[in-house]
């Protein structure tokens, strides 16, 4: 799993970006294949309620144990994986597109434009908007 980390190639790499996938990174941290069924599942229904609750009842466990054994498991919280699986996926629909700020924001399943520039800001250093700037694949709109 830490070979297929390191070997993941998006479409476009331009100076300064990371070779980085939250699904893949959480994956190569823990051989249970349960946690990686779900984080897939989270990736594919990111505006889905995924709190805690939510989660543990997909893997048949009390919120309290999912919320434990994910952490020992996953060296993590459910909610920052679901933070991070969300802002990976914001990260290349902003490389990639040239949607709205917004409308990225929700379709990738945070609550509005400044949560995610918040979330984008703790992982990645950067607003989302600046990170467009820099990393987009095409010429972009004015936002």
């Amino acid at each position: 799993m830490n070979v297929a980390r390191i070997l993941v190639v998006y479409l476009k790499r331009s100076g300064g970006q990371s070779q980085y996938s939250a699904l893949l990174a959480a994956q190569a941290e823990s051989d249970s294949e349960t946690f990686g069924e779900l984080e897939r599942w989270m990736a594919e229904h990111l505006k889905k309620d995924l709190r805690i609750e939510v989660l543990a009842e997909r893997v048949h466990m009390s919120p309290r144990n999912f919320a434990r054994v994910y952490a020992e498991k996953r060296g993590r919280t459910p909610a920052k994986a679901v933070e991070a699986i969300r802002v990976d996926a914001a990260r290349r629909r902003l490389e990639e597109t040239e949607d709205q700020v917004s409308q990225v924001a929700e379709d990738c399943g945070f609550g509005d434009e400044e949560q995610m520039r918040r979330a984008f800001i703790r992982a990645m250093k950067i607003p989302p908007r600046e990170y467009r700037r820099r990393f987009a694949s095409g010429p972009q709109s004015a936002e």
